[in-house]
This record gives structure tokens, C-alpha cells and sequence, in this order.
């Protein structure tokens, strides 16, 4: 088969070939795909241009390395996004440490918020990208893998090592968080 074809492959059909057929060469096919989304999210979380380029590299590496792992249960780039943000967030808690529980209860949110009443569509773009600047970058990923990138619960709670029920418990917390602190900061103006 010449490049071309593999080129037009879907991503789950150019693993099988990897793995199978040990053709290493075509995860260059992936790493085009992505690499500039990969970049963009661990740019989101990250913050730092030279510490982005090297995450992307050591994501790519790591994604390659665990390609035997991918077992097709959700999209390719689902599974990619998970190592992504994983990492991410891995990173920052050691450079930053950033422990999720310890921010959890010194950032306390009133009990009281209904995100659920919010119509998230309504909600200016530009102004709740300030505001996921302002939680917790586990929340942040949290968010962006549930509603951006379409990440099943459990493989968000695989992607940050807790439960199923945990993941949907912090996913909870961090659309409540979003909405008391879009509130609280933009409660003067229109959506």
C-alpha cells in the first residue's frame, strides 16, 4: 500500500496496522492528526510555551509506548486526549503541587448552586474561558474532556486514576464551581 492510503485510514484502522503488521512508521500518520490539538490542550493547561512543546513529545512518546493498550472501546482521539490531559495535570501537580482535594476544601462553593439551571449555550465563550482559567486545572480538564472532547465518564476516571462515581461527583462540582463563579464575577451583566 502506498502512504496515500494510509493517510486515508481512520486512526483505530492505522493502530491495527502498527500493532499488527509492527509498521512503527505510520504513527507519524497520528502524531500529523494531533499534534496541534494535543498542543492547544496542554497549552489551555499549562500556560508555558517551552513546557507545552515538551509535553507534547513526552505525550506522543508515552501514547506510542501504551498503543498495545488502546483497545477501541472509544475513539482514538479520546484516548490520546485522556493520556493528554493525564499528563497535564500530573505535571502541574508535582511542579505546582497542586493536590484536587486540598483545593477542593479551601475553595469551598455554597451548597445552594443549581448548575444544572444554567444553559451553558447562553454563557458569553470568551468570558467562561476566563473563568476556566480561574478553577482548578484538574476541574478545567475535567471539563474539557466531558463537554469539549466527548470523553466517556469512566475513561475520565480511568485518565485520572478515580472512580467512575468519583469523576462524575468532581464533574458535578466543577460545572457548579463554573456557574458561581461566572455569577458571582459577571452577575451585573447580560450572559
Amino acid at each position: 500500500m502506498n502512504a496515500n492510503h494510509y493517510k486515508s485510514l481512520k486512526d483505530e484502522e492505522v493502530v491495527v496496522i502498527i500493532i499488527k503488521e509492527n509498521k512503527k512508521d505510520l504513527f507519524q500518520i497520528l502524531y500529523d492528526r494531533y499534534n496541534r490539538k494535543v498542543h492547544d490542550k496542554c497549552f489551555s493547561l499549562l500556560k508555558n510555551k517551552e513546557l507545552t512543546y515538551d509535553s507534547v513529545q513526552n505525550i506522543f512518546e508515552k501514547a506510542y509506548e501504551k498503543l498495545n493498550s488502546f483497545k477501541g472501546n472509544s475513539s482514538f482521539s479520546s484516548w490520546l486526549y485522556s493520556i493528554s490531559y493525564n499528563y497535564c495535570i500530573d505535571l502541574l501537580r508535582v511542579k505546582n503541587k497542586l493536590h484536587y482535594p486540598n483545593y477542593n476544601s479551601s475553595n469551598e462553593i455554597p451548597e445552594i448552586i443549581d448548575e444544572t439551571e444554567e444553559d451553558f449555550t447562553e454563557i458569553n465563550y470568551t468570558r467562561l474561558l476566563t473563568i476556566l482559567d480561574l478553577i482548578h486545572p484538574e476541574e478545567k480538564a475535567l471539563l474539557l474532556m466531558k463537554y469539549n472532547d466527548d470523553v466517556p465518564v469512566n475513561e475520565i476516571g480511568n485518565s485520572l486514576r478515580i472512580s467512575e462515581s468519583a469523576a462524575k461527583m468532581r464533574i458535578k462540582r466543577a460545572r457548579a464551581r463554573v456557574v458561581f463563579l461566572y455569577k458571582k464575577i459577571y452577575s451585573d451583566t447580560n450572559l
